[in-house]
């Protein structure tokens, strides 16, 4: 009984350990995978509207055949990095949900303060194991070594909460708005580095990383999204609408001035040693990006009581950059978080998005 309880022991101890790394190494891959892909597409653009121009410059095709090319290649290479990067963001989703569910747990750490001895039976052999405290032998006089502070750590991030729209930046727009607000969310997910200001400890820090950016808005009043021409317009449909979503997909890069309140320690040399997420925390700043992808989503009954599900992707009109400011309240690793974009949601428009939710820092 004793051996088949160490034995379980030893294993789910590894077993945690070991997700807790799978996971950490799946979010870098994933990012780089993302990242990559980006990269290759755009690099594949680059050289083709290349090719296209040397064709303008020795006349082999006219002008007006030029720009269709080069519409064309744009228009290809746009739909390679949806298509890959929305299956990157499907694996980022189910990692993170995972994550969530405690089905990747995480050990900080493991500390034995008393001796064990811990014997066990293999074979009829008798195994035994000792873990001895270290108070109890001889020491050696030498001469400690301070460890050196951390400069810069780093944090997995994690932010969801509600989303809606301003009009030419009033508050009081959302009065009148023609989205759900309780129904309409915002999911982020990220990793970010926190670099200390000061030489050993202090107060104000640079935060900076990378985030992927889920904004969903559900419009109200049986409404969709529809195209026309250089304008999106809200428009209610001929039939009833169990669900209209409309979901911008974004990856942004956001950096934050953060004054952490944390009480700094001290060595036994008297040096301070800088804390971190130990307090009060207050971060202002921004974020820039672009957009990988925009889809909308309509659920109805036909005229045969079936359910229909529609998947529409495209532009939609919206704008490839996005930026804005931001801005958290944090306790320790959970606080309060707000943005909002100063980039239109759609062009030639004054309609900008606003969201407010919970953010969770992790180290």
């Amino acid at each position: 009984m004793k051996r088949n309880l160490l034995m379980l022991l030893l294993c789910f101890t590894t077993f945690v350990f070991s997700q807790e790394k799978y996971f950490e190494k799946e979010v870098k891959k994933i990012s780089k995978n993302i990242e990559l892909i980006t990269k290759t597409q755009k690099d594949s653009l680059r050289v083709k509207v290349g090719e296209i121009n040397k064709k303008l410059a020795s006349r082999t095709i006219t002008l007006e055949e030029s720009n269709e090319l080069k519409k064309s290649a744009a228009a290809y290479h746009a739909k390679r990095i949806e298509d890959l990067v929305g299956e990157q963001e499907n694996k980022l989703q189910q990692l993170v949900q995972d994550k969530t569910n405690d089905r990747i747990k995480s050990i900080d750490e493991i500390k034995i303060e008393e001796d064990v001895d811990i014997s066990f039976s293999i074979d009829n052999k008798k195994v035994k194991i000792a873990v001895e405290d270290d108070k109890d032998k001889p020491q050696k006089k030498e001469l400690k070594k301070e460890p050196k502070n951390r400069k810069t750590t780093s944090q997995f991030v994690l932010a969801m909460g509600v989303n809606n729209v301003l009009v030419d930046h009033q508050l009081s727009s959302l009065d009148n708005s023609n989205y759900k607000f309780w129904q309409s969310h915002f999911y982020e997910v990220g990793w970010t580095w926190k670099t200390l200001m000061a030489k050993e400890s202090g107060m104000m820090y640079f935060k900076y990383g990378v985030s992927f950016l889920w904004n969903n808005l559900r419009a109200t009043n049986n409404q969709y999204h529809e195209v026309n021409g250089e304008s999106t317009d809200l428009v209610v449909h001929t039939v009833t609408l169990s669900e209209s979503r409309f979901r911008n997909v974004q990856m942004i890069f956001p950096l934050h001035v953060e004054l952490d309140l944390s009480k700094n320690g001290k060595y036994s040399n008297g040096r301070k040693r800088d804390k971190t997420n130990q307090s009060v925390r207050l971060g202002i700043g921004g974020f820039a990006g672009f957009k990988l992808g925009t889809r909308q989503y309509l659920e109805y009954k036909n005229d045969n009581g079936l359910k229909i599900k529609e998947l529409q992707k495209g532009g939609f009109n919206t704008g490839i950059l996005n930026y804005g400011v931001s801005g958290y309240l944090a306790y320790k690793g959970f606080g309060i978080y707000a943005k909002y974009d100063l980039n239109p949601l759609f062009k030639n428009t004054q309609i900008r998005n606003v969201s407010l939710g919970i953010r969770c820092d992790i180290l």
